[in-house]
């Protein structure tokens, strides 16, 4: 199979004229893919689907396929390392791109051209387990040639009692104990905000009667109606953005929205919009520490609406989960996290627009299920989970990191 692959990429490639250069070259070979046959895609996508069974089996998190980057070679994310896996096929940018573009329809390639990027998911049944297994892809340019990341999505579902929050923090995320309310998880990219936000999920599913709507980009894990009935929204695909998936939610008698990413001021607005009306939100923001994220949301709106912005956000949030993974001394990862549970001491220093005190507050929070970021990674650290050097490497406050550990 792979061999037949990479010769009818070859072929394919062969007939692009010389001619043809730049990103001229990837619009040639989304203009001509149907010159491969439904029997040669058929090969290519089950070629596809051997590399990323490959990527499986190694348990690796994250694959790169095609553009200038890679040098030719697949390379695969294993427990947070990047390498090169010398034992799979190398293929030349024109191969890498008429791979990638054969796992895409038309709709999606003439979004890929005209945005120079696409969010999308991937799904192919995997034999040796009998089930289907799902990836998000995010295809983009780099220097004139297609490149791909697909990352995998986990088949299971973590526990939430397994990322140990406090009682009283998962009190605050929980429908049942409180019916309104924005809650944030946050963090860098690939820090498993997913796998928080999917845990959650779970949690309400199982023993919660409510209607939860997903609007994310792409869909991650498929949830299976238990307790809950989920409706999963995928922008591009069942919804148009991700403002018009959250105020069309309202309209859906929800009880929980999950918004994928508050990406961009109208997301944000809505999301507290749909908040303020009596529901319960989820959603997740690029940030590194609680803090941060507060200060993220009220700059991302003009500064002629930001008072009013701080003083919703004040109103309607009530937790804030900042997470990081940290490698483990087993080799593998574990999830350090920050949380903020929003008290009236909070809320007063958002209104007042004094976040900076809010860092001390989280600090002496722990009987409210509050714990900094220096201070978990202390316990994991005590636990013998993560090395002293790591500690201090994932902390967002190095000084207070180094001040704990004198004080061991």
């Amino acid at each position: 199979m792979t061999s037949e692959a990479l010769k009818i990429l070859a072929q394919y490639t062969s007939r692009i004229p010389d001619s043809v250069i730049g990103p001229e070259r990837v619009r040639f070979i989304i203009e001509h893919i149907d010159e491969i046959n439904i029997e040669q895609k058929s090969i290519l996508v089950k070629f596809a689907n051997i590399i990323l069974t490959a990527m499986i089996e190694r348990q690796a998190s994250d694959i790169e396929i095609g553009g200038h980057g890679t040098e030719e070679f697949i390379w695969l994310r294993i427990f947070g390392k990047k390498e090169k896996a010398m034992d799979l096929p190398k293929m030349k940018p024109d191969e890498s791109t008429t791979l990638i573009v054969s796992l895409l329809n038309k709709n999606q390639c003439g979004s890929l051209l005209d945005k120079r990027n696409l969010d999308f998911s991937y799904t192919f049944f995997y034999s040796k387990q009998s089930k289907d297994v799902r990836f998000r892809a995010d295809a983009y340019f780099d220097l004139d040639s297609l490149a791909l990341n697909m990352r995998a999505i986990s088949a299971t579902v973590r526990p939430l009692e397994s990322l140990d929050f406090h009682p009283f923090a998962v009190k605050m995320m929980s429908h049942n104990y409180m019916k309104f309310g924005l809650s944030l998880v946050t963090g860098i990219t690939g820090s498993g905000k997913s796998t928080t936000l999917d845990a959650i999920i779970d949690y309400h599913n199982k023993f919660d009667s409510a209607h939860v709507v997903i609007v994310a980009a792409p869909i991650e894990y498929v949830h299976k109606s238990q307790k809950c009935i989920v409706r999963h929204r995928e922008v591009g695909r069942d919804v148009l953005s991700f403002k018009e998936g959250v105020i069309q939610a309202l309209r859906q008698d929800p009880d929980i929205i999950v918004i994928g990413e508050m990406r961009d001021p109208e997301t944000i607005m809505a999301a507290l919009e749909v908040t303020d009306t009596g529901h319960k939100v989820f959603s997740t923001l690029h940030t590194s520490s609680a803090v941060e994220s507060l200060d993220r949301i009220i700059a991302e709106v003009s500064p002629s609406e930001q008072e009013r912005v701080r003083y919703r956000l004040a109103d309607v949030l009530v937790s804030a989960v900042s997470q990081k993974l940290v490698p483990s001394t087993d080799g593998k990862r574990v999830m350090a996290k920050e949380v903020l549970i929003v008290t009236p001491s909070v809320r007063a220093a958002i209104k007042n627009n004094n976040t900076s005190e809010i860092y001390m507050m989280i600090n002496q929070g722990s009987q409210q299920g509050m714990v900094t970021m220096e201070q978990d990674l202390i316990r994991l650290y005590q636990q013998k989970r993560i090395t002293k050097e790591n500690a201090v490497g994932y902390a967002n406050n190095k000084t207070r990191m180094l001040q704990l550990l004198k004080g061991m």
